[in-house]
């Protein structure tokens, strides 16, 4: 792979919110992330909301020197952020620094090391041995059917992972928190606690314990130490795929 100082700059880019908390736990997961590898420049930018921006920090490492960046998106879904906001973005980079090489990571989706990270979330806060326990899984939600779908699997793989009963809701559309709970309820659980399929708490987590006040709620994926593992992973896939691209040309 070569010498950890030729290796690229990684662009941390998180979604970017009005809520402080969300930029401030980006900031943490950034510090986390960049002292794993601390030979390795993090640089962390938003794509909304907050700054810097990531043209700004395009702009700073082109104008610094940087030849090589990848940019990891920090998202659960690749939704209309990560398929179209940042390649145009990135797109409109490389025409404004044609010598910046700026490669685009998958994003951080949903990884068997984050199940592991919300299952920990939810052992915190209640002991999975207090049966039956049923977790109401809250995630975002989309208008695409099929990306619902694919948070689903969020819940059935936390249900196997511990044990418990699970199901699915959204934030943002249905079914909503009550419809999980009721769910759960005529599965035989009386214990239920609401796992946020979220990075950081905002406005949406928010809404979620106004929705569900009577249930513990846990904590978000925040700056866990899986979720760092998990962004050096999209990063090295990147830059494993450029080299080999690199050495077939």
């Amino acid at each position: 792979m070569g010498t950890r100082d030729a290796e690229p700059a990684l662009i941390l880019v998180a979604h970017g919110s009005r809520d402080p908390r969300s930029a401030a736990n980006a900031a943490a997961v950034c510090a986390l992330v960049a002292g794993q590898r601390p030979d390795v420049a993090v640089h962390l930018a938003f794509l909304d909301l907050n700054a810097p921006s990531v043209d700004q920090v395009i702009d700073t490492l082109a104008t610094g020197g940087v030849g090589h960046a990848i940019v990891v998106p920090m998202l659960l879904g690749s939704a209309f952020h990560a398929r179209v906001d940042l390649p145009g973005m990135l797109a409109a980079a490389r025409q404004r620094h044609p010598f910046l090489r700026l490669e685009q990571a998958d994003v951080l989706g949903a990884d068997e090391r984050l199940i592991a990270a919300l299952c920990e979330r939810v052992c915190a806060v209640v002991p999975v041995a207090d049966s039956p326990v049923g977790v109401a899984v809250a995630a975002v939600g989309s208008r695409r059917r099929g990306a619902n779908a694919r948070t689903a699997e969020v819940a059935d793989r936390l249900a196997d992972r511990l044990g418990v009963t699970a199901e699915i809701c959204f934030a943002t559309s249905e079914p909503g928190v009550s419809i999980a709970v009721d769910r759960l309820r005529a599965r035989g659980v009386d214990h239920i606690v609401v796992a946020p399929w979220f990075l950081a708490p905002g406005l949406l987590t928010d809404r979620l314990r106004t929705a569900a006040p009577d249930l513990v709620h846990a904590g978000t994926l925040g700056a866990h130490p899986l979720l760092a593992d998990v962004v050096w992973d999209r990063y090295d896939a990147t830059l494993s795929a450029s080299m080999k691209w690199a050495l077939s040309a």
